[in-house]
């Protein structure tokens, strides 16, 4: 547990900086720009309790971060954030998370015209989900980032999210994507349920537009299914990862799987990539098994777990047997041409995830 008279931002620009040291990224810029978009909260002492039940981690903490790895050698270090109101409440959040774009986008030559395409489709005046918009970050070897912006498919009630999904994709003339999503991702009715729309808000060739979904008491071959929405990748990697991770598992009964489609460029009917998303807290008695499961995964990739450790180090010193929840997820990233993993790990600024009776 942190000191008490430590604050939320002291804590996670600490853990940030050590993160950078770990990935080889100039570790000056990150942290400053991390307390800008922590906003009010950053200032807050973690002797307080949280400010908002932040959906990010499970202690509360509005932000996560994640390490990730290309079989091309890259590696990159993210963050995932909710920008909460100084006053907090679901109408104020999105009120904060809108004016954040508008702050950095002269900064950070944002691209904004995939924004306005479906900003309506993702905005209420009342919004019914427990968040609206939340932001990752990804930095460069020079600690420079690149963003993207999460829309909450619930937003206007878990029931209208299929038609949400369909409107954002016709926005964005990318119709043909609504009915393959239809067709592999969202066919197990009331179990295969969209969970996050994304835009990426740069400029390259290879911005992406991102469907998320969760998949209820699903079975491996449930995602192997999703993942034959992309052609030309290796189905038996999904089986091979899910055993690896959570050995013995044949239905996913607790956190659910989540899987996700990237469209790039001029992919308008077909995704380029499918990622499958294990929340391995749920299927391991503590950390340290969890650790031993990722370095096996990341070995078979031909991964080195040194920055795993590494990873680790960097946020905290408690023993991993004590609980579960440092390592919350852990993805694979398929595409025909190339395979990559992320692992996410939580800041446990808040005492991180409860144990379980």
């Amino acid at each position: 547990m942190s000191p008490a008279d430590t604050t939320l931002g002291e804590l996670t620009k600490r853990q940030l900086r050590n993160l950078c040291d770990v990935m080889g990224i100039d570790n000056a810029a990150p942290p400053e720009l991390l307390e800008e978009l922590l906003g009010p909260v950053s200032s807050r002492s973690l002797s307080e309790p949280p400010l908002w039940p932040s959906g990010v981690a499970d202690d509360a903490t509005p932000l996560e971060f994640s390490v990730q790895f290309e079989d091309n050698g890259a590696r990159h270090l993210r963050i995932h954030l909710e920008r909460l109101a100084e006053r907090p409440s679901p109408a104020a959040n999105l009120q904060a998370a809108k004016d954040l774009v508008a702050s950095l986008s002269d900064r950070y030559d944002l691209a904004l015209d995939r924004l306005r395409a479906v900003q309506d489709v993702f905005t209420a005046d009342e919004p019914q989900s427990w968040f609206s918009w939340a932001f990752s970050l990804i930095f460069d070897a020079q600690g420079a980032p690149s963003f993207k912006l999460y829309f909450n498919t619930d937003l206007h009630g878990a029931e209208a999210a299929p038609r949400v999904v369909t409107d954002a994709f016709g926005r964005l003339g990318m119709t043909g994507a609504a009915e393959l999503v239809n067709t592999y991702a969202l066919r197990r009715e009331g179990k295969d349920l969209p969970t996050f729309f994304a835009i990426d808000l740069d400029r390259s060739a290879h911005a992406r537009v991102k469907l998320y979904f969760r998949q209820l008491d699903a079975r491996p071959a449930d995602a192997e299914f999703a993942a034959g929405a992309v052609p030309g990748i290796d189905q038996n990697a999904i089986r091979e990862f899910c055993s690896v991770l959570a050995p013995g598992t044949e239905v996913f009964g607790g956190r659910p799987l989540m899987s996700s489609y990237s469209f790039v460029g001029g992919d308008a009917e077909k995704p380029s990539n499918y990622s499958l998303y294990l929340p391995i807290r749920d299927y391991v008695p503590h950390d340290g098994v969890a650790r031993e499961r990722i370095a096996e995964h990341l070995r078979r990739l031909r991964f080195d777990p040194a920055a795993l450790d590494g990873s680790i180090r960097a946020l905290t010193d408690r023993p991993l047997e004590a609980q579960s929840g440092l390592l919350a997820h852990v993805s694979l990233r398929l595409s025909p041409n190339r395979t990559g993993t992320s692992l996410y790990l939580s800041s446990e600024a808040y005492g991180g995830t409860p144990v379980q009776d």
